[in-house]
């Protein structure tokens, strides 16, 4: 019940986000943590959901579209009592508020809330007490904004319906059904009557190439067959960079130089965790980690497996590899390389797999399990570091990856489970065009 209050709210309030009364919560260079007081709404006893954004000074752009953005919005529910939160659905907004996309999180993981922190400032502003007066003026600008909303949805629609129908018509009119009144009066009355042609059966033009290429976009991205990595630049516009792109994951990492590299700082946390099997690997979200690099901060977005290891040292392979995809604050991508080969049981993988969803497409987020992700690094972090791309479609460049030297283990039990989802889900091996790899020495 209480999940679907909070999707239910989610419909109303976020595509009504440009006109919230937006609270600054939080203020650093070059963004803005801000909340709408109008949007806290009490679900349950001790919970509330509300509506909070990252409004960021430039535009940044979005690894999975390809396109621009200025805010990420979040409906989150607080826990007051437990001191927790659970992002339900994030909006990609750009300059001008219209959706770049939108994320629906089917079962959001209960995150615990540090005090101190962004979260914390987050949970006392939400969980503050509210004069009976003040919720029932923000009860009531929230039913206005939904009664407003649904009067632009029908307005939509019914300008949407009418342009089909005008479409139908045009498309139904012929010529020859035109009244007989009509053809005469576009002929000059003194005009004599030119001898009847002879029929030339007519011939149909041929396709315009525009008509061509959205049957590529019918094929959905995959490893092999029509969507397979070969044609993953046709299947769209967007993921065009997939095949001319110069820049691009994986690579055979040779030919390095060795050098005095900086630590890779690893604020990796325990965390609870949620699981997902989204038909391309299996995607694991965690919250409050991160890494810092040369001063920079990254936070960790999610980690997800390959198999085989996509990428090879000098010409060599492995079982698997994790890859935990991270970002900083201007979109910069950083991701985290943990080859795999076969050896002893991996408890962290383990917890993992004990909780696989059964389904593809749903989310597993165990309520009273948590992962702590520096149990699975190895001993020694030395690294490669090279210049790449994101190794699936939209293949966005300009990505640093970060590959651990010493592989980790798994026994080949956990490698035959992933092996049964998962045959081989690797992009095939990219040229190096001469890009610089640095390696730890």
């Amino acid at each position: 019940m209480r999940q679907h209050l909070a999707v239910a709210l989610a419909a109303i309030v976020l595509p009504l986000s440009a006109e919230a009364a937006w609270v600054t919560i939080s203020a650093d260079a070059g963004k803005r943590i801000e909340i709408d007081p109008a949007s806290v709404q009490k679900e349950q006893e001790h919970r509330h959901v509300a509506l909070g954004r990252i409004l960021f000074e430039k535009e940044l752009t979005d690894p999975r579209s390809a396109g621009s953005y200025k805010s990420i919005e979040a409906l989150t529910r607080y826990d007051c009592a437990q001191r927790t939160y659970a992002t339900l659905k994030r909006t990609w907004r750009k300059a001008d508020g219209e959706v770049l996309r939108e994320e629906e999180v089917k079962s959001g993981a209960e995150m615990p809330v540090r005090s101190g922190s962004l979260d914390d400032k987050l949970l006392r502003e939400v969980c503050r007490p509210r004069s009976p007066a003040a919720a029932q003026s923000a009860a009531g600008k929230l039913a206005e904004k939904a009664n407003e909303a649904a009067l632009e949805l029908r307005r939509a629609n019914d300008a949407l319906i009418q342009q089909q129908v005008q479409k139908e018509l045009q498309k139904n009119v012929k010529p020859a059904t035109l009244p007989i009144a009509a053809k005469e009066a576009a002929t000059p009355a003194a005009a004599p009557k030119p001898a009847p042609a002879a029929k030339v059966p007519a011939r149909r033009p041929p396709a315009p190439a525009s008509e061509a290429a959205p049957l590529h976009a019918r094929i959905p991205w995959a490893y092999e067959g029509e969507g397979g990595p070969d044609h993953w630049g046709k299947l769209k516009p967007e993921y065009a960079t997939c095949a001319s792109g110069k820049r691009q994951s994986p690579i055979d990492i040779r030919d390095g130089i060795r050098v005095d590299q900086p630590a890779i700082e690893f604020a990796w946390r325990p965390s609870q965790f949620r699981i997902t099997d989204n038909g391309h690997t299996v995607q694991v979200a965690v919250g409050g980690s991160g890494i810092a690099l040369l001063g920079k901060r990254y936070e960790l977005i999610q980690f997800h497996f390959h198999r085989p290891a996509e990428e090879r040292v000098n010409g060599k392979g492995f079982e698997m590899v994790a890859h935990f995809v991270h970002r900083a604050d201007d979109g910069r991508l950083a991701v985290v390389a943990v080859l795999i080969e076969q050896g002893a049981e991996n408890p962290f993988v383990q917890t993992l797999w004990n909780h696989l969803p059964l389904e593809r497409n749903e989310d597993v987020a165990p309520p009273n399990v948590a992962i702590d992700p520096l149990q699975f690094l190895p001993a020694d972090r030395a690294y490669y570091t090279y210049m790449g791309s994101l190794t699936t479609p939209p293949c966005t460049e300009n990505v640093q990856w970060l590959v651990l030297k010493q592989p980790v283990q798994l026994s080949a039990e956990q490698i035959a489970i992933f092996a049964r989802l998962y045959r081989n889900n690797a992009r095939p091996l990219q040229p190096g065009f001469g890009r610089l790899i640095k390696e730890s020495r």
